[in-house]
């Protein structure tokens, strides 16, 4: 089957356009991100709050926790805030977020602090977060704070780098549905000249804080982690943006990696590869499958071959996908430019010199249409290790060797 033209291809991903036909009339959120506590996200959030407020926003306090900081306090004032629920609980009366008192005054913009924050037992929902997606829900604006510890997807990460287990946790679906993330940032020097000035915490806590969780190396750690899970952000809006818009790829904004897997023998070596080059790039990257009208005539071998490929890819930390298409060269590009993959990794196949000049080969197909993608064809492993009959047997790196138009010939170890 022929490659679709550019005409074709020219048209809005229908996922995209449904994602964001679903945001329609819901409150946009912005969150307001930081490595570590004390680094000004509170703060930050009152300021633009009162900016909004002074622009004649509907604004309101719906909790905000200023830990007796004055400067932080002052802000507060002139904000109307909605005063919290007392609530009962094992003999104590606790304070918490009043959520129907917000619903029923329906101002334009809300101040949720503390998004991972655990309701008191009895509350509507067990979690904060799920009471700012019910406002998002009725058309509320949400300026919302939290760190980066608190992401469901790093927790095991932060407790590596700071011995600290953390145990409230806000799903990455808030993250990705934000409609602004703000990071808050300040420099290790000087979050640890703010504990020592008492800015943070009390002399007592902010001395065993800097001997243990504030440690230059795990806050440098912490601002590396926020810094790139919002260049991850970033760079899936963009995706989001192209799909919407029918932009064709890649834009080199940032590197994404395509491996193409197939019950050719050399794929599982492919996903190692290309694995290898994700890590060099630091960049994502995906085996992808193309299910042709031929699958179901595989044997059984090749199948689990592929199945097995597939398990490989994702137990490497890449992802998975399968696409179904008439052509795999065809689907390997439009997946690749619908995506945004900017390199692409294929094998060169086993077909006879004769049989490739006569009826071509799906990386010579992929190559003529690859546009600005960056293709790596990778050699037979079967005639690399004929090639190499009486070589000492030993391990090296790969032997990359550049062809015009980026391309790369690979012999794989």
């Amino acid at each position: 089957m022929p490659m679709s033209d550019d005409s074709a291809d020219r048209r809005p991903s229908p996922d995209a356009l449904l994602h964001e036909a679903c945001k329609e009339g819901q409150g946009r959120l912005k969150i307001f991100l930081g490595a570590a506590p004390g680094v000004g996200k509170t703060y930050e959030m009152l300021t633009q709050a009162r900016q909004r407020r002074l622009e004649g926003i509907n604004v309101v306090i719906g909790v905000v926790e200023t830990h007796d900081r004055v400067e932080t306090d002052l802000l507060t004032k002139g904000l109307d805030a909605i005063p919290k629920k007392r609530m009962l609980y094992r003999g104590h009366v606790l304070q918490e977020m009043d959520l129907d008192a917000i619903l029923q005054r329906r101002p334009k913009l809300v101040l949720v602090d503390e998004l991972a924050h655990t309701n008191v037992e009895g509350s509507r929902h067990p979690k904060r977060y799920m009471d700012v997606e019910e406002l998002l829900e009725v058309g509320i604006d949400v300026y919302t704070t939290f760190n980066i510890q608190h992401l469901e997807s790093l927790k095991d990460v932060v407790a590596k780098i700071t011995h600290v287990q953390v145990h409230e946790t806000v799903p990455d679906s808030i993250i990705d549905r934000a409609d602004e993330v703000e990071v808050i940032d300040v420099t290790p020097e000087d979050l640890i000249q703010r504990l020592k000035e008492g800015k943070v915490y009390i002399p007592e806590q902010a001395e065993r804080a800097i001997r243990h969780y504030f440690t230059q190396g795990n806050l440098t750690a912490l601002r590396e982690l926020v810094l790139r899970r919002t260049a991850q952000r970033v760079d899936e809006q963009m995706l989001s943006y192209m799909q919407s818009h029918a932009i064709a790829g890649p834009w080199e904004t940032s590197d994404r990696v395509l491996a193409c897997i197939s019950e050719d023998r050399s794929s599982a070596s492919m996903v190692r590869y290309a694995r290898r080059l994700a890590d060099r790039l630091r960049a994502p990257w995906t085996a992808i499958c193309i299910e042709t009208p031929r699958a179901g005539e595989l044997r059984d071998e090749d199948r689990n071959y592929i199945a097995e490929c597939q398990r490989l890819a994702e137990k490497l930390g890449g992802m998975s996908v399968t696409v179904p298409a008439a052509d795999p060269a065809d689907g390997i590009a439009h997946y690749a430019q619908a995506n945004n993959f900017t390199h692409v990794v294929i094998a060169r196949g086993r077909r006879p010199r004769w049989s490739e000049l006569v009826f071509g080969s799906t990386a010579q197909r992929l190559i003529r249409h690859a546009r600005d993608i960056n293709v790596h064809v990778m050699a037979d492993r079967t005639e690399t290790e004929i090639r190499r009959r009486g070589m000492k047997q030993r391990q090296r790196a790969p032997l990359v060797r550049t062809i015009p138009g980026n391309i790369s010939e690979l012999s794989e170890w």
